[in-house]
């Protein structure tokens, strides 16, 4: 898995997303000026000058046409993706935190933080409106310790407007009266990120609980939880396997002082349904604070607290690769002791095809390796060091 390294950003990444068509890859970071890459080959497109702050946030519409941008600044405004002209600016109290399209693609919706007297606020435009004042506002109001929003996404159809905060409770706002339909407790502590599947089913969160949790996006229940042992930044659904891709890392504060062995910086793959890590690809030299992976599924975007952005193609391996491995349960003996336990908890079929795994609950699993695992060589090697000739770098 070779990357593109992308050298385009003299600060910290905040975030990478893809447009609708894979064929885009949008880039922000600390250093004000967001950037469009061509996700074949990493070449830089363009760049998007006027902000004055922080890039926090920004959303490509379906069509490629628009592109938002939510910053520091305490303003969100409107580009063209073609010519990379500003079009209109939203000014807002606060910093702006996070950015959302509606799927009519004339409506957004943004959330800012509290600013000296002024509350936290959920404020939708209308881009089409001569005005540039919002049509509907909706306060959050403080409460007995200040509470942030961290991730605003519209649901399916518009429906509601679903809003993660930095104490782990996700809020579900109805768009039209501005109440609170909903509210849970998802972590014990700061949600980073809230990602939405492509069809919306599904949506997933990361957390400074060094955990990540898949959420059904219909009745809000939670499905799996897959753990780490470091702060989840990002996560994302692969929309053409049943995996997950996690990033995270050690707490920026403490990356200067630790090696990029030691810190923590890979991109982890776990399994969908059996929540189990199964492989990792290394590069940063600090943690990764976003991810995304292209819609057609053939690569995957990542930015770090070390200003770069690795754009990783998958390997033929990986992509040929169906399943990850599947599972026989069998009882062990009754005849066994309650206590009993295994000299050998694990042994292989010397012949290859199958191994099993024995565990204090009292089972042998016994795991039958399927043929796309058995014809793979490496299921996800290690990112290798950018090829001479692939490195992107961008002109100042």
């Amino acid at each position: 898995m070779r990357p593109y390294l992308l050298q385009g950003h003299e600060r910290p990444i905040t975030v990478v997303k893809y447009n609708h068509d894979g064929d885009l890859l949008f880039s922000a970071s600390k250093d004000q000026i967001p950037s469009v890459w061509r996700s074949e080959n990493g070449d830089r497109l363009g760049t998007f000058t006027g902000h004055k702050g922080t890039i926090w946030d920004l959303d490509c519409d379906r069509f490629s046409k628009h592109l938002l941008t939510a910053s520091a600044d305490t303003t969100c405004k409107l580009w063209s993706c073609e010519t990379g002209e500003c079009l209109k600016t939203f000014t807002h109290r606060g910093p702006v935190r996070g950015v959302t399209w509606a799927e009519d693609n004339k409506r957004f919706a943004t959330i800012s933080d509290p600013f000296v007297e002024h509350n936290a606020k959920i404020s939708i435009f209308d881009i089409e409106s001569d005005d540039t004042e919002p049509i509907k506002e909706i306060d959050i109001p403080k409460e007995a310790k200040r509470v942030n929003a961290t991730n605003i996404t519209w649901t399916y159809l518009n429906e509601h407007l679903l809003v993660s905060m930095d104490n782990g409770y996700i809020r579900l706002y109805d768009p039209e009266s501005g109440k609170i339909v909903n509210e849970f407790m998802a972590h014990e502590k700061k949600i980073n990120r809230l990602q939405f599947n492509l069809e919306k089913t599904l949506f997933i969160t990361s957390s400074a609980d060094f955990t990540s949790k898949l959420y059904d996006a219909v009745n809000l229940k939670h499905l799996k939880t897959y753990k780490t042992d470091r702060p989840v930044n990002d996560a994302v659904i692969s929309e053409h396997k049943d995996h997950i891709l996690l990033g995270g890392g050690q707490e920026a504060m403490s990356v200067t002082t630790t090696s990029g062995k030691v810190g923590k910086f890979e991109t982890r793959f776990f399994h969908l349904v059996y929540e189990e890590e199964f492989g990792c690809v290394k590069g940063h030299f600090g943690p990764i604070n976003a991810i995304a992976i292209n819609p057609n599924g053939l690569n995957y975007a990542s930015g770090a607290e070390d200003g770069y952005v690795r754009l990783h193609q998958f390997d033929k391996s990986y992509l040929d690769m169906t399943h990850f491995v599947q599972f026989v349960r069998l009882s062990m003996h009754t005849c066994a002791p309650s206590n009993a336990s295994f000299s050998s908890p694990v042994a292989i079929n010397p012949n290859g095809l199958n191994y099993a795994s024995g565990a204090e609950d009292g089972y042998v699993r016994l795991h039958q390796f399927d043929k796309s695992y058995l014809d793979m060589k490496d299921p996800v090697p290690e990112a290798d060091e950018p090829v001479e000739g692939e490195e992107k770098e961008a002109s100042k």
